[in-house]
């Protein structure tokens, strides 16, 4: 049983059965008297089992099942297998995470007549890898991967906002990790973030659009759309950030949107970044956390009414101070909102820094939502970023490990 003869076996199926196929070789060679995948819902606090594809009734909700306190938990924080066997003679659990570059899709469950041996556990831990390929290569064919990420229903506007997020909502790699995690209100109110990264460098963004529902998500993905197009096809920060304006200009119908542009150079580690009237970031070092005070200026969109056409508003590029072993938080006022005032958000990112960016920005979402007497009046958006430094520019796929490179400078 091959990572190559698996992701062979699951291209030959329907995308739809691509898991089964993973099923049935793993119940086959390894005897597993039962295989199936969960997968992570948007919540990121819960997870929904997959099973065959003739049994997924996308008409019906899907059951969520919460993390919290269980073996589901420790996998997915700890992002090593899990083994269940209370030594009675019944069936051994095995979980197993299932994640690309940091992106806990979801989890491997088999049960097996009898422990595993080491040869036996490492093909686990293969077709774990191998199956978080299978779900993101067939993903955009079918949506029982969507279905099963829902664990409650999503209104227009939510649907609008979940499409602009990226794929992908954390990042792995060996000169940093991050990570985001977004929490609708009850009438969406139109954040999002989103990152990429080049050759030469990791570019992130955070955005928040004026208004709820229908309204509010337009005004995102215009904006997210402008700054889109500007990236691809190589403009800088401040380039990005006029594009996104005159797109607010041209089809915001009088709207705004907030927003922190950022990018750091894989190349020298140098960081700039742009805030347009947008909540300032939080920067931990060596364990203690400070507000980064920019120069603030003008929301997206908002220069039209101080400069009128054609003339163009020019956004002011700044230098971040940004070092090995930082920890970024870029949020939305979400986050600041009066009735969460009470949070220590300072104290609680320090609490949260031994905990990866995925983890550490959920629980931030969740101790912000704990700390609302109410439902949230507005979204509340983390975005964590950490950053390592130029001195290790490989990782270990399978254990996630860093791998120094000492031609590269610290």
């Amino acid at each position: 049983m091959t990572m190559a003869g698996t992701l062979e076996a699951a291209e030959a199926a329907p995308p739809v059965e691509s898991l089964d196929v993973v099923a049935r070789m793993l119940k086959e060679h390894l005897g597993a008297v039962s295989v199936s995948f969960l997968i992570t819902d948007f919540t990121g606090g819960s997870v929904v089992r997959l099973g065959s594809a003739d049994s997924v009734e996308t008409g019906e909700r899907a059951r969520r099942i919460s993390l919290r306190g269980t073996l589901y938990d420790d996998v997915i924080r700890s992002q090593q297998p899990g083994v269940q066997d209370d030594g009675g003679g019944a069936l051994v659990r095995i979980v197993a995470p299932v994640t690309n570059r940091g992106d806990a899709i979801g989890l491997l469950e088999l049960f097996l007549p009898a422990a595993p041996g080491e040869h036996a556990m490492r093909e686990i831990g293969e077709a774990a890898h191998a199956l978080a390929y299978i779900v993101i290569a067939n993903r955009p064919y079918t949506d029982v991967y969507q279905w099963g990420r829902r664990t409650l229903p999503l209104s227009l506007a939510a649907e609008i906002q979940h499409r602009l997020l990226p794929q992908s909502l954390a990042c792995e790699a060996a000169q940093f990790a991050v990570a985001g995690a977004l929490e609708p209100a009850d009438h969406v109110g139109g954040d999002t973030f989103d990152y990429v990264i080049d050759r030469d460098a990791i570019q992130l963004s955070v955005t928040d659009a004026m208004g709820h529902d229908v309204n509010a998500a337009l005004l995102a993905t215009v904006v997210l759309g402008a700054l889109r197009r500007a990236r691809r096809a190589g403009a800088g920060l401040q380039e990005q950030a006029r594009q996104a304006d005159q797109a607010m200009r041209d089809h915001g119908r009088g709207g705004y949107v907030t927003g922190q542009l950022l990018r750091i150079s894989l190349l020298d580690g140098g960081a700039q970044f742009v805030n347009a009237g947008h909540p300032w970031p939080l920067r931990m070092r060596e364990g203690e956390v400070r507000q980064i005070v920019p120069e603030v200026d003008l929301p997206f969109g908002v220069s039209s009414y101080f400069y009128p056409s054609p003339t163009t508003y020019a956004y002011r590029v700044q230098p971040l101070d940004l070092r090995p072993g930082d920890r970024l938080v870029m949020l939305t006022d979400g986050i600041l909102e009066r009735n969460v005032k009470s949070l220590d958000l300072p104290d609680l990112i320090v609490r949260t820094c031994a905990l990866h960016p995925r983890e550490a920005a959920r629980a931030l979402i969740e101790a912000v939502v704990a700390a609302s007497p109410d439902r949230l009046k507005d979204d509340a958006t983390v975005m964590c970023l950490d950053w390592r430094g130029l001195a290790r520019t490989q990782r270990d796929a399978a254990t996630g490990a860093d791998l120094a490179d000492a031609s590269r400078p610290a």
